[in-house]
């Protein structure tokens, strides 16, 4: 399996891989929604296809997308001594951000965005996991702490959420403890304020968590930090339930496997059927921009490509949108999703900004 591949099936493990431990019965009459190719249902959206590779050689793998064609992600330098982290530029040119020696197996992730702030993890053999930020427009990179206990990220876009000028993340307590730490720094750098959370809990649009993240019991409840408020999740059975603060991915199940995937609200309501036994959790993320349900669908030769068909459901619109029939590697971030086609011999990336849908 290459990189790329694996990359991908962890996305949608982490979305859905507790699902076969869960039954319920279908539901008679609830039929997916009529589906529409891209080019139809969203003509003046904003796209692009990019090269895989770089101009100076190395294969170039996204982390965040400003637009349809500007990106920041990573790629080792030419000569393959270092991992770089590159504003990638729509006319090809990058802008170097950072590097770090690939002796001591670097990775740059989580990353975010809030206006011109983009903030990103740092981590390597024998250090501890780094949060640095510079400003999109240009100016160097600052690192803000090193100071993130022991950090948990769950692929998420809101694995890092910036909020009230703060960068804020999830942490596990030490010795094993039932708690999380709800950890922040701010964007200006200084102290680390750490609150403590009874529970397992991951971030979600601020000032929410959402609990059930590690575990196949799925989400359950939504805390409000800031009103120091807990919201039940209603269920209507033994369903696996993963939610955002505004939206409920629900993956039902029968004796057979996976019946279908519905969505809702955290209360129940507005719930409707938005895949059949076929579709997946194409990311983790539910209902992007509180809008966009990103769903895999397997093929015949799904076991043997590693590649599966993307689709889109608008919640808006309550139809499915066909995106690509096999692809490899699934991603969204501040409104955009991407993904690969190719190999690592022939890579493309494709991106869909749906911000501008």
């Amino acid at each position: 399996m290459t990189p790329l591949r694996a990359l991908a099936a962890l996305v949608v493990a982490l979305a859905a891989g507790a699902a076969l431990l869960v039954f319920a019965p279908d539901k008679p009459g609830t039929t997916p929604a009529a589906r529409t190719g891209l080019a139809a249902a969203w003509p003046r959206a904003q796209r692009a296809d990019l090269p895989g590779n770089l101009r100076d050689g190395p294969i170039y793998h996204p982390g965040l997308f400003l637009d349809a064609r500007t990106s920041v992600g990573t790629a080792p330098s030419p000569d393959g001594t270092a991992e770089r982290l590159l504003v990638r530029n729509a006319d090809e040119t990058v802008r170097e951000l950072r590097r770090r020696p690939l002796s001591g197996n670097p990775e740059f992730g989580a990353f975010t965005i809030s206006g011109d702030d983009l903030v990103w993890t740092e981590s390597a053999d024998g250090s501890p996991l780094e949060i640095w930020t510079t400003k999109v427009a240009g100016g160097p990179a600052r690192r803000l702490t090193t100071d993130t206990g022991n950090a948990v990220f769950f692929g998420s876009q809101w694995d890092l959420v910036l909020a009230d000028g703060r960068v804020h993340w999830a942490a596990a307590a030490p010795e094993g403890e039932q708690v999380t730490e709800i950890r922040s720094v701010p964007l200006t750098g200084g102290r680390v304020a750490v609150r403590e959370e009874p529970g397992t809990w991951a971030l979600t649009t601020w000032p929410w968590l959402t609990n059930g993240g590690g575990d196949q019991s799925g989400t359950t409840v939504l805390r409000n930090l800031a009103a120091n408020k807990d919201t039940p999740v209603r269920t209507t059975g033994p369903e696996l339930i993963t939610c955002s603060a505004t939206w409920c991915r629900v993956l039902v199940m029968n004796g057979d496997g996976l019946a279908r995937i519905d969505l809702m609200h955290p209360d129940g309501s507005a719930r409707r059927r938005v895949a059949g036994s076929a579709a997946g959790a194409a990311v983790p993320d539910v209902a992007v921009l509180d809008r966009f349900e990103l769903l895999s669908e397997t093929g015949p030769d799904s076991d043997l490509t590693g590649t599966a068909g993307l689709l889109i459901h608008d919640l808006k619109t309550d139809r499915t949108v066909d995106i690509s029939p096999a692809v490899d590697g699934v991603f969204t971030r501040n409104g955009v999703v991407w993904w690969a086609t190719g190999d690592q011999d022939n890579l493309v990336w494709h991106t869909l900004d749906l911000r501008t849908v």
